[in-house]
């Protein structure tokens, strides 16, 4: 009954209430909500519908892999499904289900690639707390537990394709400190050491502009820099020239223009406009959401360079943070 009550508090949510200091839709507008709500569950019907009985989606190769599965997981989570709630808790259960049988029982490594395990493990991070699957908790630390040890193994202190890589770049690495703040929101014993070597490789990618690069100070983009810039917000980094002027570079070049990484920038940049300042968030949703309402298709979905599946989860997870339901969406 109280995740019925939040979710029809949500739909209905106007000018007055902030339940427990934090609101709940930021926009006043009831009927920009209901309109948002409505794009957001068709894109989950879309998902839903096309989902594979073992649990993955195979509109193409990206479907089935583990990062993208998590990214689906997360985007009916965001909205207060689970595996044991909810209209879609079935889809929900068999995409968990399908996630934990892709992770190594001895070393806890999801999928191949490390972005695979960062996005997995987000999943399995956001994931625990809000079901009784027993499953879920060593999972999880297994998860982590990877990824810190693939950092020590690091030179550089971050983290590139592969856990035993010596080299680094900024969004995997990104991929991976989002996953170690959610495993610690979430009661996963995390070192603080792993966070500090991660942000500082973060921060040797960041130019005088505010801009991150991928492998060093040059070269910075959105998505790249939208990474960076959330990081030092989850990391409380906040009152700092470095996190100011990563503020400064996201106003400058937040365009939302058609680049070869649309879904993947919107995902980060979301996050990283919504840590910046409530003024600055309600602007970006505003037009975000009028361009995914405008460029969402007939079946719900969106179509992207790594397909319908990665491209509507990431849709929907940059207007997830309209919710506040997942905790590494609370500010």
């Amino acid at each position: 009954m109280k995740r019925k009550l939040l979710l029809t508090l949500i739909l209905y949510y106007s000018l007055f209430s902030s339940l427990g200091g934090q609101d709940l839709f930021e926009q006043s507008n009831d009927s920009l909500v209901q309109e948002i709500d409505e794009t957001y569950r068709k894109g989950l019907e879309f998902l839903a519908e096309n989902q594979e009985e073992t649990g993955c989606w195979t509109d193409n190769s990206y479907g089935s892999q583990p990062g993208v599965v998590g990214m689906a997981i997360l985007a009916f989570l965001a909205r207060g499904d689970d595996p044991e709630f909810g209209p879609y808790r079935l889809h929900v259960k068999r995409a968990m289900n399908f996630l934990l049988k892709q992770q190594n029982q001895e070393t806890g490594y999801i999928g191949s690639s490390m972005y695979n395990h960062g996005f997995a493990t987000l999943a399995l991070a956001e994931a625990y707390g809000l079901t009784n699957d027993l499953r879920l908790g060593p999972a999880l630390e297994k998860a982590s537990k990877l990824i810190v040890s693939s950092q020590k193994s690091n030179p550089k202190g971050g983290w590139r394709y592969s856990p035993d890589s010596q080299d680094a770049d900024s969004t995997i690495s990104g991929a991976q400190l989002v996953a170690l703040f959610a495993a610690r929101n979430a009661g996963i014993k995390v070192p603080e050491e792993a966070i500090e070597k991660g942000k500082a490789f973060l921060l040797s990618c960041q130019d005088s502009n505010g801009g991150f690069g991928y492998t060093a100070a040059s070269g910075a983009n959105l998505p790249r820099s939208a990474i960076g810039s959330l990081i030092l917000s989850l990391a409380k980094d906040t009152n700092t020239d470095a996190y100011r002027n990563s503020v400064e570079f996201l106003k400058e070049n937040s365009q939302f223009g058609d680049q070869g990484h649309k879904y993947y920038s919107l995902y980060y940049t979301s996050q990283a406009m919504f840590r910046a300042s409530p003024s600055l968030w309600n602007s970006w949703n505003s037009q975000n959401f009028k361009r995914l309402q405008s460029t969402q298709t007939e079946n719900g979905s969106w179509n992207g360079n790594y397909g319908q599946t990665f491209a509507t989860s990431a849709a929907l997870l940059s207007l997830a943070l309209n919710y506040r339901y997942l905790p590494i969406y609370e500010r």
